[in-house]
């Protein structure tokens, strides 16, 4: 075998323990009563809990602090059509699991736009369910048939980490098929699955931003290219360091956080989420005429 191949096997093994540690965690922490109760979708329990100061040693809740005090807001929500916002958990975590930034993001969502936005959260191996939940919602009028009249309303926001920033290059992809456009796709520290590529994004996205790692064995995809650049405009791909700049990642186990740290540093960074909310306020108010891809300082994502 030659040098590149056992690094590759060598990397690979690393990959699946630390995955297969965060699953064993996670399944016997199911029962435990020191976990957060199970996410209240319809009244925003998670995010309650994720913004309450009682909870002030959250990683979940640290990871969101940027977020929250929009939450604590009094808004109006905008006069769009219903929004779909998906997104995809890494690994194997469970798509329900109320210690990820993932599945607390869309609670905080569901709370600060209750009636013009539809969030759901997958795990990144059920991209079929979701391609079918996407279809399900779009079809206004329940006749199993999706018609061009519908596939033109449809808004969509997707985003992911590490697997499920694949997932989500592909869902836009398998949308395509279908002629359905996306607004938005947002790839946290992007990490390619068998058989899918998450470099290229296909021509039905109008926006997608990436943001990455390069530190440790574990990181995600650099860079990000528009298959169309006419039809899709890249807000950019911004490189996160944690060197002097660590990020608690306590809703992991130690494993994990020995083997790939910087991996889940970025998936529990605030700065990112308050990005990726910035950037789903714009699509809904209009504004992201406004949004340039030089919005974010660089300073920020360096320091």
């Amino acid at each position: 075998m030659t040098s590149a191949g056992h690094k590759a096997l060598t990397t690979m093994f690393f990959v699946l323990l630390a995955m297969c540690a965060t699953h064993s965690a996670t399944t016997k922490a199911q029962d435990s009563s020191l976990l957060p109760r199970a996410i209240d979708h319809s009244r925003g329990g998670a995010a309650r809990s994720a913004c309450n100061e009682a909870d002030r040693q959250s990683p979940a809740k640290d990871a969101l602090r940027l977020v929250c005090p929009r939450t604590d807001t009094a808004i109006d929500e905008v006069a769009v059509g219903s929004t779909i916002v998906i997104g995809f958990v890494g690994g194997f975590v469970r798509r329900d699991d109320p210690r990820r930034p993932e599945v607390q993001f869309a609670a905080l969502l569901r709370q600060r736009y209750p009636s013009a936005l539809r969030v759901e959260v997958f795990a990144n191996h059920d991209g079929k369910k979701a391609l079918r939940q996407i279809l399900r919602l779009l079809d206004s009028n329940d006749d199993g048939i999706l018609r061009a009249t519908e596939k033109e309303q449809a808004r969509i926001i997707i985003y992911g980490h590490s697997w499920g920033g694949s997932q989500a290059v592909t869902l836009a992809r398998q949308l395509a098929r279908q002629g359905i456009r996306v607004l938005l796709t947002v790839q946290v520290d992007s990490v390619t699955k068998v058989c899918q590529s998450d470099s290229r994004i296909p021509a039905n996205v109008a926006r997608a931003i990436n943001f990455y790692q390069a530190e440790g064995w574990l990181h995600g995809r650099s860079t990000i290219r528009a298959v169309d650049s006419e039809q899709t405009k890249i807000l950019g791909n911004f490189r996160m360091t944690y060197k002097g700049h660590d990020i608690n990642c306590d809703n992991y186990p130690w494993l994990v956080r020995v083997l790939t740290r910087p991996h889940h540093e970025i998936e529990n960074d605030p700065r990112v989420w308050g990005q990726v909310g910035f950037l789903i306020d714009s699509e809904l108010s209009g504004e992201t005429s406004a949004v340039q891809s030089s919005w974010v300082s660089d300073s920020l994502f360096t320091k």
